[in-house]
């Protein structure tokens, strides 16, 4: 089976769309056709995340050859697939990118830990601007259970007697705001302690700051309590849901993760599980929190497409 290449047929004209809608991306390039979807980049989102992303292999010592496409545009792509829900071969034409070359920077920049990177910096700005430590030392950790579609193996899949899902789990760690610090994407059977540890102990290593975990019933036992405490100095607090209450409970600290759970759902790609990799599932979860970040960030003023100094000077 072939695919259409670029440059196959005609190319609409430039006023296909109203002069408001390409008003929107000057940046681009006046030959590729314009689109406008709600999961675009604004131009202050855009002034956020052009220098969070590595520069490009042309301006390295190493040296490369310069980038075909725009990456104000890559971005807009990535986002569009993992807000709507879309398959990568589904692309819309408006980006006038070929899908595989979207989906090459998606895994490129998830496996170099850009998206990590990306987050850190977006969580620091909001958290100064909430007058909060730059860096959390108190998370929160829960897990979330998806169905796994088709396309997901069966070595990386599993039944969560539980929940009786058949699919995959997510475990997120996230601050006092709800903002994702770290996760881990596992089969649905693995136990939420047993992948604690691993998340932990990577947690330890990149933020010794954090001493104190609040958790559900799930993280509880005194096992695992002493090994976090004697190994890596944190201490998990268990918030259990009071022994009379029926029904929905709001319950103290555990109502954040489940709010940022929420968050995660908003985007139609993390509404179930359809990618191959495990490490694509989070990349697509981090998307997500970074789409939330950004919109955070540069709400205040969404009114006015003027790029305030602080936010283009973002390191």
């Amino acid at each position: 089976m072939t695919f259409p290449q670029e440059g196959d047929g005609p190319r609409p004209p430039r006023s296909w769309l109203p002069a408001p809608v390409a008003a929107r991306h000057p940046a681009m390039p006046p030959d590729l056709p314009r689109y406008h979807y709600p999961s675009d980049t604004s131009d202050l989102e855009w002034a956020l995340l052009e220098r969070l992303l590595p520069v490009p292999a042309c301006r390295t010592a190493r040296g490369g050859a310069p980038e075909k496409w725009p990456r104000r545009r890559v971005v807009d792509a990535i986002r569009y697939i993992t807000d709507n829900g879309a398959k990568w071969r589904a692309l819309p034409a408006d980006f006038g990118i070929p899908w595989r070359t979207v989906f090459g920077y998606f895994a490129r920049w998830a496996k170099a830990g850009v998206l990590r990177h990306i987050l850190d910096r977006l969580r620091r700005r909001l958290r100064i601007r909430r007058r909060r430590c730059p860096w959390p030392v108190r998370v929160i950790v829960d897990s979330q259970s998806v169905k796994g579609a088709e396309t997901v193996s069966k070595a990386t899949r599993g039944y969560d007697a539980n929940k009786h899902i058949n699919g995959r789990k997510r475990h997120l760690l996230v601050d006092q705001d709800g903002l994702l610090v770290d996760l881990l994407v596992t089969p649905a059977d693995v136990q939420d302690r047993d992948a604690a540890r691993i998340l932990l102990t990577r947690l330890h290593t990149e933020h010794p700051e954090i001493v104190l975990v609040w958790a559900d019933n799930g993280y509880g036992g005194e096992e695992f309590a002493t090994w976090a405490q004697t190994t890596l100095n944190i201490t998990v607090k268990v918030v259990s849901r009071p022994k009379d209450a029926k029904g929905f409970v709001l319950l103290p600290k555990r109502w954040v993760i489940e709010r940022s759970n929420s968050w995660t759902m908003r985007a139609r790609r993390n509404a179930r599980d359809y990618e191959r990799l495990m490490s694509h599932a989070e990349a697509h979860i981090q998307w997500a929190f970074i789409t939330l970040m950004t919109r955070r960030l540069t709400r205040r003023n969404r009114r006015t497409e003027t790029v305030p100094a602080s936010l283009a000077t973002a390191a």
